[in-house]
Protein backbone atom coordinates (compact mmCIF):
# COMPACT_ATOMS: atom_id res chain seq x y z
CA UNK A 1 0.00 0.00 0.00
CA UNK A 2 1.21 3.90 -0.78
CA UNK A 3 2.18 5.89 1.66
CA UNK A 4 -0.05 9.11 1.57
CA UNK A 5 2.41 12.23 1.34
CA UNK A 6 0.81 14.22 -0.26
CA UNK A 7 -2.67 16.25 0.73
CA UNK A 8 -4.13 19.64 0.14
CA UNK A 9 -2.60 22.51 1.81
CA UNK A 10 -5.57 24.20 3.37
CA UNK A 11 -3.83 26.46 4.87
CA UNK A 12 -2.78 27.75 1.65
CA UNK A 13 -6.02 27.61 0.33
CA UNK A 14 -8.15 29.77 2.65
CA UNK A 15 -5.25 32.56 3.24
CA UNK A 16 -5.01 33.08 -0.78
CA UNK A 17 -6.11 36.48 -1.97
CA UNK A 18 -6.78 35.11 -5.34
CA UNK A 19 -10.23 34.66 -6.83
CA UNK A 20 -11.66 30.89 -5.84
CA UNK A 21 -13.76 31.27 -8.88
CA UNK A 22 -10.41 31.06 -10.98
CA UNK A 23 -8.40 28.53 -8.91
CA UNK A 24 -11.50 26.30 -9.01
CA UNK A 25 -11.37 26.31 -12.66
CA UNK A 26 -7.65 25.74 -12.74
CA UNK A 27 -7.89 22.91 -10.80
CA UNK A 28 -10.40 21.32 -13.14
CA UNK A 29 -8.62 22.22 -15.96
CA UNK A 30 -5.02 20.65 -14.41
CA UNK A 31 -7.38 17.53 -13.37
CA UNK A 32 -8.33 16.97 -16.71
CA UNK A 33 -4.82 16.91 -17.97
CA UNK A 34 -3.81 14.67 -15.04
CA UNK A 35 -6.64 12.02 -16.17
CA UNK A 36 -5.33 12.49 -19.96
CA UNK A 37 -1.29 12.50 -19.16
CA UNK A 38 -0.85 11.43 -16.02
CA UNK A 39 1.33 12.47 -13.38
CA UNK A 40 4.56 11.42 -11.30
CA UNK A 41 2.84 12.30 -8.13
CA UNK A 42 -0.28 10.54 -8.29
CA UNK A 43 0.59 7.66 -6.83
CA UNK A 44 1.82 10.31 -3.39
CA UNK A 45 -1.68 11.68 -4.05
CA UNK A 46 -3.74 8.29 -3.46
CA UNK A 47 -4.57 8.42 -6.42
CA UNK A 48 -6.66 11.28 -6.18
CA UNK A 49 -6.44 13.16 -9.11
CA UNK A 50 -8.45 16.46 -7.85
CA UNK A 51 -6.82 16.44 -4.66
CA UNK A 52 -3.86 16.71 -6.73
CA UNK A 53 -4.64 19.46 -8.97
CA UNK A 54 -6.11 21.57 -6.42
CA UNK A 55 -2.68 21.28 -4.47
CA UNK A 56 -0.39 21.75 -7.86
CA UNK A 57 -2.43 25.30 -8.16
CA UNK A 58 -2.71 26.60 -4.47
CA UNK A 59 1.12 25.72 -4.36
CA UNK A 60 1.76 27.40 -7.70
CA UNK A 61 3.55 24.10 -8.67
CA UNK A 62 1.37 24.85 -11.65
CA UNK A 63 0.30 28.26 -13.46
CA UNK A 64 -2.27 29.44 -15.37
CA UNK A 65 -2.92 31.90 -17.22
CA UNK A 66 -6.74 33.23 -17.72
CA UNK A 67 -7.86 33.03 -21.44
CA UNK A 68 -9.96 36.64 -22.26
CA UNK A 69 -12.27 36.98 -25.46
Amino acid sequence: MAKKVSSIPIGNLVSTDKNMYELTNAAIHRAKQISIAGSEDLESAGGKIVSLAIKEIVTEEVQYDLKQD
